[in-house]
Protein backbone atom coordinates (compact mmCIF):
# COMPACT_ATOMS: atom_id res chain seq x y z
CA UNK A 1 0.00 0.00 0.00
CA UNK A 2 1.07 3.30 -0.82
CA UNK A 3 0.39 5.39 2.41
CA UNK A 4 2.08 5.10 6.31
CA UNK A 5 0.16 5.69 9.14
CA UNK A 6 1.71 9.02 10.64
CA UNK A 7 4.17 8.41 13.45
CA UNK A 8 5.28 12.23 13.71
CA UNK A 9 2.74 14.86 15.30
CA UNK A 10 3.01 17.78 12.63
CA UNK A 11 1.61 17.39 8.94
CA UNK A 12 1.17 19.82 6.02
CA UNK A 13 -2.05 21.42 6.00
CA UNK A 14 -3.50 24.71 4.34
CA UNK A 15 -5.11 26.74 6.92
CA UNK A 16 -5.80 30.60 8.37
CA UNK A 17 -5.35 32.33 11.21
CA UNK A 18 -7.95 35.11 10.39
CA UNK A 19 -11.03 35.76 8.17
CA UNK A 20 -10.49 37.55 4.87
CA UNK A 21 -9.93 37.05 1.06
CA UNK A 22 -7.53 34.22 -0.06
CA UNK A 23 -4.17 36.18 0.76
CA UNK A 24 -5.16 35.06 4.00
CA UNK A 25 -4.86 31.36 3.61
CA UNK A 26 -1.44 29.61 4.36
CA UNK A 27 0.62 26.43 3.84
CA UNK A 28 2.63 24.49 6.39
CA UNK A 29 2.75 22.75 9.22
CA UNK A 30 -0.23 21.97 11.69
CA UNK A 31 -0.88 19.10 14.64
CA UNK A 32 -2.04 15.45 12.32
CA UNK A 33 -5.15 15.20 13.95
CA UNK A 34 -5.84 12.41 15.94
CA UNK A 35 -8.65 9.80 15.36
CA UNK A 36 -11.61 9.14 18.29
CA UNK A 37 -13.14 6.05 19.07
CA UNK A 38 -15.68 6.47 16.68
CA UNK A 39 -13.29 8.08 13.75
CA UNK A 40 -11.13 6.91 11.10
CA UNK A 41 -7.68 9.10 10.25
CA UNK A 42 -7.40 9.85 6.14
CA UNK A 43 -4.28 10.11 4.30
CA UNK A 44 -5.60 12.61 1.95
CA UNK A 45 -5.07 11.74 -1.36
CA UNK A 46 -7.51 14.81 -3.17
CA UNK A 47 -9.74 16.88 -2.19
CA UNK A 48 -11.85 20.46 -3.30
CA UNK A 49 -12.60 23.51 -3.33
CA UNK A 50 -16.30 24.02 -3.15
CA UNK A 51 -18.39 27.89 -2.72
CA UNK A 52 -18.79 27.26 0.84
CA UNK A 53 -15.12 26.80 1.53
CA UNK A 54 -14.57 30.51 0.57
CA UNK A 55 -17.34 31.86 2.29
CA UNK A 56 -15.98 30.07 5.44
CA UNK A 57 -12.53 31.94 4.75
CA UNK A 58 -14.25 35.44 4.63
CA UNK A 59 -16.23 35.28 7.61
CA UNK A 60 -19.64 34.61 6.07
CA UNK A 61 -20.79 32.04 8.50
CA UNK A 62 -18.92 32.75 11.35
CA UNK A 63 -21.58 32.79 13.54
CA UNK A 64 -21.67 28.99 13.05
CA UNK A 65 -17.77 28.72 12.53
CA UNK A 66 -16.45 30.86 15.42
CA UNK A 67 -13.32 32.82 15.98
CA UNK A 68 -11.00 30.12 17.33
CA UNK A 69 -8.12 29.74 14.82
CA UNK A 70 -6.22 28.58 12.91
CA UNK A 71 -8.72 26.75 10.47
CA UNK A 72 -7.75 24.07 7.90
CA UNK A 73 -10.52 24.56 5.13
CA UNK A 74 -12.31 21.73 3.01
CA UNK A 75 -15.56 19.20 2.83
CA UNK A 76 -13.94 16.84 0.54
CA UNK A 77 -11.61 13.95 1.66
CA UNK A 78 -10.30 11.03 -0.64
CA UNK A 79 -7.82 8.98 0.27
CA UNK A 80 -6.41 5.97 2.31
CA UNK A 81 -7.38 5.38 6.05
CA UNK A 82 -4.23 5.72 8.01
CA UNK A 83 -5.84 4.79 11.39
CA UNK A 84 -8.73 3.41 12.64
CA UNK A 85 -10.34 4.56 16.31
CA UNK A 86 -11.30 1.90 19.17
CA UNK A 87 -14.86 0.97 17.73
CA UNK A 88 -14.04 1.44 13.96
CA UNK A 89 -15.15 -1.72 12.45
CA UNK A 90 -16.34 -1.25 9.20
CA UNK A 91 -12.70 -0.30 7.67
CA UNK A 92 -9.43 -0.69 8.08
CA UNK A 93 -6.19 1.02 7.12
CA UNK A 94 -5.13 0.75 3.53
CA UNK A 95 -9.07 1.35 2.64
CA UNK A 96 -9.88 3.75 -0.24
CA UNK A 97 -12.46 6.00 1.13
CA UNK A 98 -14.04 9.23 0.91
CA UNK A 99 -16.38 11.28 2.93
CA UNK A 100 -17.33 14.90 3.86
CA UNK A 101 -15.86 15.84 7.63
CA UNK A 102 -19.24 17.18 10.22
CA UNK A 103 -17.02 19.30 12.44
CA UNK A 104 -18.61 22.63 10.62
CA UNK A 105 -15.50 23.90 8.78
CA UNK A 106 -13.96 21.03 7.28
CA UNK A 107 -9.95 20.26 8.00
CA UNK A 108 -9.85 17.97 4.68
CA UNK A 109 -7.16 20.76 2.88
CA UNK A 110 -4.16 18.72 4.49
CA UNK A 111 -2.17 15.98 4.54
CA UNK A 112 -4.58 14.01 7.18
CA UNK A 113 -8.09 14.51 7.99
CA UNK A 114 -10.86 12.97 10.34
CA UNK A 115 -13.69 11.38 9.25
CA UNK A 116 -16.64 9.99 11.61
CA UNK A 117 -16.48 5.98 9.98
CA UNK A 118 -20.54 6.79 9.81
CA UNK A 119 -20.04 9.44 6.99
CA UNK A 120 -17.58 7.80 5.45
CA UNK A 121 -17.97 5.48 2.24
CA UNK A 122 -15.59 2.96 0.08
CA UNK A 123 -14.29 5.04 -3.27
CA UNK A 124 -16.01 2.69 -6.25
CA UNK A 125 -13.22 1.16 -8.00
CA UNK A 126 -13.23 2.98 -11.39
CA UNK A 127 -12.23 6.47 -9.76
CA UNK A 128 -9.23 7.82 -9.50
CA UNK A 129 -8.58 9.56 -5.97
CA UNK A 130 -8.73 12.86 -7.54
CA UNK A 131 -12.22 12.13 -9.44
CA UNK A 132 -13.08 10.60 -5.56
CA UNK A 133 -12.36 13.95 -4.22
CA UNK A 134 -14.51 15.95 -5.94
CA UNK A 135 -17.74 14.11 -5.17
CA UNK A 136 -19.16 14.15 -1.86
CA UNK A 137 -20.83 17.94 -1.02
CA UNK A 138 -21.39 18.40 -4.45
CA UNK A 139 -23.57 14.97 -5.02
CA UNK A 140 -24.98 14.66 -1.51
CA UNK A 141 -26.33 18.26 -2.06
CA UNK A 142 -27.58 17.30 -5.20
CA UNK A 143 -29.09 14.19 -3.69
CA UNK A 144 -30.83 15.63 -0.51
CA UNK A 145 -32.10 18.71 -2.67
CA UNK A 146 -34.11 16.09 -5.45
CA UNK A 147 -35.12 13.53 -3.02
CA UNK A 148 -35.67 14.44 0.45
CA UNK A 149 -36.70 18.55 -0.06
CA UNK A 150 -38.17 18.50 -3.20
CA UNK A 151 -39.46 15.33 -2.89
CA UNK A 152 -39.12 14.23 -6.90
CA UNK A 153 -41.66 12.46 -7.93
CA UNK A 154 -41.11 9.97 -11.12
CA UNK A 155 -42.13 12.22 -14.36
CA UNK A 156 -41.72 15.30 -12.72
CA UNK A 157 -40.52 18.55 -15.12
CA UNK A 158 -37.39 19.37 -13.39
CA UNK A 159 -35.07 22.72 -14.01
CA UNK A 160 -31.55 23.23 -12.75
CA UNK A 161 -30.17 26.91 -12.38
CA UNK A 162 -26.41 26.64 -12.53
CA UNK A 163 -26.37 23.09 -13.87
CA UNK A 164 -22.78 22.96 -15.44
CA UNK A 165 -21.00 23.84 -11.80
CA UNK A 166 -20.21 21.11 -9.05
CA UNK A 167 -23.51 20.73 -7.61
CA UNK A 168 -25.54 21.32 -10.21
CA UNK A 169 -23.34 18.80 -12.91
CA UNK A 170 -24.33 16.43 -10.57
CA UNK A 171 -28.59 17.58 -9.76
CA UNK A 172 -28.84 16.61 -13.62
CA UNK A 173 -27.55 13.59 -13.49
CA UNK A 174 -29.58 12.68 -10.29
CA UNK A 175 -32.27 14.04 -11.61
CA UNK A 176 -32.51 11.58 -14.34
CA UNK A 177 -31.21 8.60 -11.63
CA UNK A 178 -34.10 9.17 -9.62
CA UNK A 179 -37.20 9.09 -12.45
CA UNK A 180 -37.41 13.05 -13.82
CA UNK A 181 -39.57 13.34 -16.86
CA UNK A 182 -38.14 16.02 -18.38
CA UNK A 183 -34.41 17.91 -16.84
CA UNK A 184 -33.98 21.15 -18.10
CA UNK A 185 -30.30 22.79 -17.46
CA UNK A 186 -29.69 26.47 -17.12
CA UNK A 187 -25.93 27.97 -17.66
CA UNK A 188 -23.74 29.86 -20.27
CA UNK A 189 -23.06 29.52 -23.49
CA UNK A 190 -20.21 27.96 -23.08
CA UNK A 191 -21.07 24.93 -21.06
CA UNK A 192 -24.18 23.96 -22.89
CA UNK A 193 -22.81 20.74 -24.70
CA UNK A 194 -21.38 19.84 -20.99
CA UNK A 195 -24.61 20.12 -19.56
CA UNK A 196 -26.89 18.23 -22.76
CA UNK A 197 -23.40 15.12 -22.31
CA UNK A 198 -24.95 15.10 -18.75
CA UNK A 199 -28.80 14.01 -19.60
CA UNK A 200 -30.52 17.33 -19.70
CA UNK A 201 -33.20 17.33 -22.13
CA UNK A 202 -33.13 20.86 -22.04
CA UNK A 203 -30.47 23.44 -22.00
CA UNK A 204 -30.79 27.01 -21.50
CA UNK A 205 -28.45 29.70 -21.99
CA UNK A 206 -29.33 31.97 -19.42
CA UNK A 207 -27.74 34.76 -21.05
CA UNK A 208 -30.46 34.51 -23.40
CA UNK A 209 -33.41 33.24 -21.78
CA UNK A 210 -34.84 33.87 -18.65
CA UNK A 211 -36.31 30.54 -17.14
CA UNK A 212 -38.93 32.49 -14.62
CA UNK A 213 -40.84 33.65 -17.46
CA UNK A 214 -41.56 29.82 -18.30
CA UNK A 215 -45.26 30.21 -16.62
CA UNK A 216 -46.16 27.01 -14.91
CA UNK A 217 -43.83 24.72 -16.27
CA UNK A 218 -41.46 23.00 -13.80
CA UNK A 219 -42.29 20.73 -10.45
CA UNK A 220 -39.21 21.26 -8.99
CA UNK A 221 -36.67 24.65 -9.60
CA UNK A 222 -33.34 23.58 -8.06
CA UNK A 223 -31.10 26.99 -7.29
CA UNK A 224 -27.65 25.28 -7.61
CA UNK A 225 -26.19 28.32 -8.71
CA UNK A 226 -27.91 30.89 -5.66
CA UNK A 227 -28.31 33.20 -8.35
CA UNK A 228 -32.18 33.29 -8.33
CA UNK A 229 -34.98 32.78 -5.66
CA UNK A 230 -38.41 31.79 -4.59
CA UNK A 231 -39.80 34.97 -5.49
CA UNK A 232 -38.28 35.47 -8.68
CA UNK A 233 -38.98 31.77 -10.25
CA UNK A 234 -42.50 31.18 -8.30
CA UNK A 235 -44.57 32.48 -11.79
CA UNK A 236 -42.52 29.38 -13.61
CA UNK A 237 -43.60 26.90 -10.96
CA UNK A 238 -46.30 24.42 -11.49
CA UNK A 239 -49.23 23.88 -8.93
CA UNK A 240 -47.44 22.39 -5.93
CA UNK A 241 -44.18 23.34 -7.47
CA UNK A 242 -41.23 23.15 -4.62
CA UNK A 243 -38.22 25.60 -5.35
CA UNK A 244 -34.74 24.52 -3.37
CA UNK A 245 -32.05 26.67 -2.76
CA UNK A 246 -28.83 25.58 -0.71
CA UNK A 247 -27.16 29.31 -0.77
CA UNK A 248 -30.22 31.18 1.38
CA UNK A 249 -29.54 34.80 1.81
CA UNK A 250 -32.01 35.41 4.56
CA UNK A 251 -34.03 38.03 3.36
CA UNK A 252 -34.87 36.56 0.46
CA UNK A 253 -36.04 33.26 2.33
CA UNK A 254 -38.21 35.37 4.57
CA UNK A 255 -39.86 36.99 1.73
CA UNK A 256 -40.18 33.33 0.09
CA UNK A 257 -42.25 31.98 3.40
CA UNK A 258 -44.01 34.82 3.33
CA UNK A 259 -44.78 34.34 -0.57
CA UNK A 260 -45.95 30.68 -0.21
CA UNK A 261 -48.41 31.49 2.97
CA UNK A 262 -51.40 31.88 0.72
CA UNK A 263 -49.47 29.27 -2.14
CA UNK A 264 -49.81 25.89 -3.42
CA UNK A 265 -46.06 26.39 -4.25
CA UNK A 266 -42.95 25.99 -1.06
CA UNK A 267 -39.71 27.13 -0.48
CA UNK A 268 -37.08 24.85 0.86
CA UNK A 269 -33.52 26.37 1.69
CA UNK A 270 -30.98 24.09 3.31
CA UNK A 271 -27.20 22.55 3.46
CA UNK A 272 -26.22 19.41 2.76
CA UNK A 273 -25.81 16.55 5.87
CA UNK A 274 -22.93 14.08 5.81
CA UNK A 275 -24.29 10.71 5.42
CA UNK A 276 -22.34 7.57 4.50
CA UNK A 277 -25.37 5.52 3.50
CA UNK A 278 -26.56 8.36 0.89
CA UNK A 279 -22.70 8.14 0.28
CA UNK A 280 -22.97 4.66 -0.80
CA UNK A 281 -26.17 5.25 -2.80
CA UNK A 282 -23.73 7.50 -4.87
CA UNK A 283 -20.92 5.30 -4.74
CA UNK A 284 -23.45 2.70 -6.47
CA UNK A 285 -24.57 5.32 -9.67
CA UNK A 286 -20.84 5.84 -10.10
CA UNK A 287 -19.72 2.56 -10.27
CA UNK A 288 -22.43 1.82 -12.78
CA UNK A 289 -21.63 4.68 -14.98
CA UNK A 290 -24.97 6.65 -14.00
CA UNK A 291 -23.50 9.45 -12.67
CA UNK A 292 -19.27 10.80 -13.68
CA UNK A 293 -17.51 13.12 -12.16
CA UNK A 294 -16.73 16.72 -13.99
CA UNK A 295 -13.60 18.39 -12.95
CA UNK A 296 -12.62 21.44 -14.14
CA UNK A 297 -9.12 22.06 -13.14
CA UNK A 298 -6.89 20.80 -10.48
CA UNK A 299 -4.46 22.32 -8.53
CA UNK A 300 -1.63 21.28 -5.73
CA UNK A 301 -2.77 21.84 -1.74
CA UNK A 302 0.04 24.67 -2.42
CA UNK A 303 -1.50 26.68 -4.51
CA UNK A 304 -5.18 26.43 -2.43
CA UNK A 305 -5.06 30.80 -2.91
CA UNK A 306 -5.06 30.57 -6.55
CA UNK A 307 -7.86 27.81 -6.39
CA UNK A 308 -10.38 29.73 -4.11
CA UNK A 309 -9.96 32.79 -5.99
CA UNK A 310 -10.55 30.95 -9.16
CA UNK A 311 -13.80 29.38 -7.65
CA UNK A 312 -15.19 32.52 -6.17
CA UNK A 313 -15.22 33.47 -10.49
CA UNK A 314 -18.17 31.54 -10.54
CA UNK A 315 -17.39 30.38 -14.28
CA UNK A 316 -15.80 26.46 -13.09
CA UNK A 317 -17.34 23.64 -15.03
CA UNK A 318 -18.02 21.02 -12.52
CA UNK A 319 -15.46 20.76 -9.49
CA UNK A 320 -12.15 22.39 -8.53
CA UNK A 321 -9.89 19.59 -7.38
CA UNK A 322 -7.07 19.53 -5.40
CA UNK A 323 -4.11 16.95 -5.03
CA UNK A 324 -2.46 16.66 -1.57
CA UNK A 325 1.12 14.71 -1.64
Amino acid sequence: MNFQTPTHLAMQAAYFEQYGPADVLQYGEQPTPTPKANQILVRVRASSVNPVDWKVRNGDLKLITGFSFPKIPGRDVAGEVAAVGANVTRFSPGDRVYGMPNDGVGGANAQYALLADSVAAFIPEKLSFEEAGSIPLAALTALQALRDHAQLLSGDRVLINGASGGVGSMAVQIAKALGAGEVTGVCGPDNQDLVRSLGADRVLNHQEHDFTKDLSHYDIVFDAAGKSSFVASKEALRRNGRYVTTTPDPAAIVAGKAAAVFSTKTVHAFMAKESGSDLALISAWLQAGTLRPIIDRTFPLQEIAEAHRYNEQGHAAGKIVLTVE
